[in-house]
């Protein structure tokens, strides 16, 4: 079995992303798409990190991933959980797996590679979102069946199946999903270059 880990990643079709954030039309999609694309090239340099597997069924995504990052097309969106279901299914039992939502805008490589290195030690793990009500990282060590629920309150459901929290403080980048307009504010000086281009 594997010891280093494979991150999916889940991306909403950009026409249809970030629709809290308050913008329209093509803004709105730019800035999915350069939220998606700036979190999808942080966990590919993370440290421990050995593939990246993007779930969409955004038609345009392909030509825009980093090299080496694995695609995994969906043919409609159908919901976080489902996605990360077919990723799943397709890298088997064998390797570290781990979810991550696409708009972690303030995510530092190093803050993944911490929390990856802590849940490596238990079967499932899970990182409580800024609120503590909903999940941003989500774990299941080699060996362990993949199991997911996320929406609201997903925090405590995925305590429910089983999932230990990790000790992650409350200012990290892993913490912190965009999804309001004063979580742009906020976020955006520590957002990566697309982000900040296209702002």
């Amino acid at each position: 079995m594997s010891g280093a880990w494979t991150v999916m990643i889940p991306v909403k079709p950009f026409a249809e992303a970030k629709s809290r954030l308050g913008v329209v039309g093509g803004a709105r999609s730019d800035l999915a798409r350069a939220l998606a694309l700036d979190t999808i090239e942080v966990a590919a340099r993370t440290s421990g990190v050995e593939r990246v597997v993007v779930v969409t069924a955004d038609d345009g995504i392909a030509r825009l991933l980093p090299a080496g990052v694995v695609l995994v097309p969906e043919r409609e969106a159908t919901g976080i959980d489902a996605a990360l279901a077919l990723a799943a299914s397709r890298i088997g039992l064998r390797r570290h797996r781990a979810a991550l939502p696409a708009d972690l805008a303030a995510l530092a490589p190093a803050e993944l590679a911490s929390a990856l290195a802590i849940a490596a030690a238990v079967p499932r793990a899970v990182v409580a979102d800024a609120a503590g009500t909903g999940s941003t990282l989500l774990t299941a060590r080699a060996g362990t069946v993949w199991a997911s629920a996320y929406g609201p309150d997903s925090f405590a459901r995925h305590r429910e199946l089983g999932c230990q929290p990790l000790p992650v403080r409350a200012t990290s980048g892993l913490r912190r999903d965009l999804d309001t307009p004063d979580d742009f504010a906020e976020l955006l000086p520590r957002a990566g270059a697309r982000l900040r281009g296209v702002a």
